[in-house]
């Protein structure tokens, strides 16, 4: 294992110096807030007095349809989600020589998804390197290039098999820059794909989300359209923390126009997908579609939904979520993460505390039924959350 990370550095070395060169529906209207008798609104989280009794909130529906990603600009180049995945780390490849890749059949066979299909050749055998099967190891193996200044990138060919590295994710990875007393980075990233809906039966449609945010030191990121994914993956990479990014693998095949020039997303900041006034909707992953369909149901229905994709799981973007539920007052949350100790719970929690005094009705969470998933597929739809039941909670919470 050593020779192989001194002949990946040596590589890394030479490389280097090689390559310095339609009408509107009528809405449902909600009651004012009121403060010692006197009403008031908010917008932007600024509170302001309402002039006259008999004044309502004027909202007014965006009942325009919302595309995958709102920040893809005219021009630019279609890629599905996995072609973008790989375009950032190759363009993170190109631009630092220390950027390397471990996992199984990630080398000449492409990767599970083909997420790095093509750079074994275009990088050679060291810099993107076939493992055994065993993700305790080249996990560890990972963690050990980062202290040396590689930035490593640990690909598991299902995340459920990364429970295998726990030890190595939790112990070392989040916590050796602590317990070194900063002597150590660990700018590693560990990706793969995971979730549910493909009939892959329990040990593979894991969502370790749960499982991993309560490690110090670790960034979480869940991508849900190609240009976020490209962007939270060049931004992973060049990251001094550690950072897990969420794959799901019903978004691999997912087609979007993404900019010609290079940019690079925050690890820390949600995305508004739809501004909306009566009720804030926080999802993240495969579940951002799910809301988006029950949108065009509840905007039909009257209902305003503001949308937002979180993106970053750990850190939450409470500046981003608080301005949400100032506007509001109402919160769903809907992941496909199980209910018990989800990021769900983590999220009621955080609001509860930061922006309790907002709120005009009790948090609702809607979450994957805390049973092993089902190989059938009928019952494999039936654990997950629906667009229906969406719908009956907005409509529930607007009460």
């Amino acid at each position: 294992m050593a020779s192989s990370l001194q002949l990946i550095g040596a590589a890394c070395a030479a490389f280097s110096s090689s390559s310095a060169k339609q009408g509107t529906p009528s809405l449902v209207s909600f009651p004012e807030r009121r403060h010692g008798g006197i009403r008031f609104s908010r917008s932007n989280g600024v509170v302001s007095p309402i002039a006259g009794s008999g004044c309502r909130r004027s909202v007014v529906a965006n009942a325009t349809k919302v595309e995958a990603s709102a920040t893809a600009t005219k021009t630019g180049h279609e890629l599905l989600l996995f072609e973008a995945l790989r375009e950032g780390l190759e363009e993170e490849m190109d631009r630092d020589p220390r950027v390397c890749v471990f996992g199984e059949d990630v080398g000449h066979y492409g990767g599970s998804y083909k997420v790095t299909k093509g750079l074994a050749q275009k990088y050679g055998d060291l810099r993107v390197l076939d493992t055994p099967i065993a993700e305790n190891s080249f996990t560890g193996m990972a963690v050990g290039a980062a202290m040396t200044g590689l930035r490593p990138i640990v690909e598991g060919m299902n995340m459920g098999f990364l429970l295998l590295a726990f030890n190595q994710i939790s112990n070392n990875c989040g916590m050796l820059h602590y317990t070194s007393g900063g002597q150590f980075t660990i700018p590693t990233v560990i990706r793969g794909p995971g979730g549910v809906g493909r009939q892959l039966g329990a040990e593979h449609s894991q969502r370790l989300e749960s499982y991993f945010q309560s490690i110090p030191g670790i960034q979480m990121v869940a991508c849900s359209t190609p240009y976020n994914a490209k962007g939270l993956m060049k931004a992973a990479i060049r990251s001094e923390n550690p950072v897990i990014l969420f794959e799901h693998v019903l978004l691999y095949n997912l087609k979007e126009k993404i900019p010609d020039e290079e940019y690079v997303l925050s690890l820390e900041e949600a995305e508004t997908v739809r501004p909306g006034q009566h009720v804030t909707i926080l999802t993240y992953s495969r579940m951002r579609y799910h809301v988006m369909q029950a949108a065009k149901t509840l905007v039909n229905k009257g209902y305003d939904p503001e949308v937002i994709d979180i993106r970053s799981l750990k850190p939450f973007d409470l500046y981003t979520i608080g301005n949400s539920v100032k506007k509001t007052h109402r919160v769903l949350i809907v992941e496909e993460c199980m209910r018990t100790g989800g990021i769900g719970a983590s999220l009621t929690a955080s609001i509860n505390e930061n922006f309790h005094d907002y709120l005009d009705a009790p948090i609702m969470c809607l979450s994957s039924q805390d049973v092993p998933t089902p190989y059938a597929g009928t019952l494999e739809e039936w654990t997950v959350v629906q667009p229906a039941q969406i719908v009956t909670a907005v409509e529930q919470l607007c009460k």
